[in-house]
């Protein structure tokens, strides 16, 4: 009967094990969750005056590993590499307000969806142009490898349940591609049209660019796009990014993120 009730145990012990997922398994060995994100993307994500990461997915990603009992540990490599899947064990998982969609599902399990971004036209404040339908023609800036670059390049398709399907009705004249997030509006920044007449980004980060002295200015009326931002894990850890998932959940649940998104934008974006 002893026998019986210790291969019992075992067996059950070795059923969560096995159910917990390697990912979790090397999370609650290290004591340290490995967070892949961005250091340029305020108020996302930035480095201060201290050089210290902060903004709205570093308090998501501790408040994470706090949840699982462990230490949020950053990274931040380039958007692409980040996106692109593969990561070999570099990170557990990757907090950096990244869309679902179809071809990032190829390569990425999308945890949970934790707060959405409406996506605006932001101009120059001495800009005259009054509606976005007045951008057609003109140079648009983007940030490369983001849901912004699709959309002006009409392939975005966002892999999410109950998200309408992209409107699209500009046409540039030009596209600029940069590199980081704040780089289209440090040309925009020079003056209207000098380097581009607008820049279509999260309303988020224009609104944060705004409060940081940017003489720039949201375009009234419709947004371009309305976008879900999910958690996101490498592919083929289904344990895992269950856990994340649950972990997620529970968040949205108690009002954690509604009073993250409230600290960090002044509005509740978490629904």
């Amino acid at each position: 009967m002893k026998l019986a009730l210790i291969g019992a145990v075992a067996a059950v012990l070795m059923g969560s094990v096995a159910f917990a997922g390697e990912t979790l398994d090397r999370v609650d060995s290290s004591k340290v969750l490995k967070v892949a994100t961005n250091a340029g993307w305020p108020p996302q994500s930035y480095l201060d005056d201290s050089n210290q990461l902060v903004g709205f997915d570093i308090d998501v990603a501790n408040e994470i590993a706090k949840r699982l009992g462990v230490v949020a540990e950053f990274d931040t490599p380039e958007w692409g590499v980040m996106t692109g899947g593969r990561w070999g064990g570099r990170w557990d998982v990757a907090v950096g307000s990244i869309t679902p969609t179809k071809p990032r599902s190829e390569v990425l399990d999308f945890a949970g969806i934790y707060y959405y971004t409406p996506y605006v036209f932001a101009v120059n404040a001495d800009s005259k142009v009054a509606d976005a339908k007045e951008l057609n023609g003109k140079k648009i800036g983007v940030e490369t490898a983001t849901t912004s670059e699709e959309y002006v390049n009409r392939s975005l398709v966002i892999d999410a349940p109950g998200v309408a399907p992209v409107a699209y009705w500009l046409e540039p004249g030009e596209v600029k591609t940069y590199a980081d997030s704040m780089l289209p509006f440090d040309d925009l920044r020079l003056g209207d049209g000098v380097r581009v007449d607008a820049v279509i980004a999260g309303e988020q980060t224009v609104l944060g660019a705004i409060k940081n002295g940017y003489p720039i200015k949201i375009l009234p009326g419709d947004y371009a796009f309305q976008e879900p931002l999910a958690i996101v894990a490498d592919k083929g850890d289904a344990e895992w990014t269950a856990k994340v998932g649950e972990t997620i959940a529970a968040m949205k649940a108690d009002g954690t993120l509604t009073t993250l998104t409230t600290k960090w934008y002044g509005k509740d974006y978490s629904k």
